[in-house]
């Protein structure tokens, strides 16, 4: 809900970049993006810390 909430106060194109400790971001991120049109623009984790840059899509 926090990432909906930030996403929805970007301008199209602009990028964020998470850092999430919870192993289920690995899916739920990119199906967050595939639904809503956003770009999964990389993903990284070592296990314990997992990074995700995201940029918005058009509305």
């Amino acid at each position: 809900m926090l990432l909906h909430n930030k996403v929805r106060d970007m301008t199209e194109g602009q990028v964020l970049h998470i850092v999430a400790t919870d192993p289920s971001t690995q899916r739920d991120i990119p199906k967050f993006c595939a639904f809503l049109g956003h770009d999964l623009l990389r993903q990284d984790g070592d296990g314990e810390r997992f990074e995700y840059f995201i940029r918005k899509g058009a509305e």
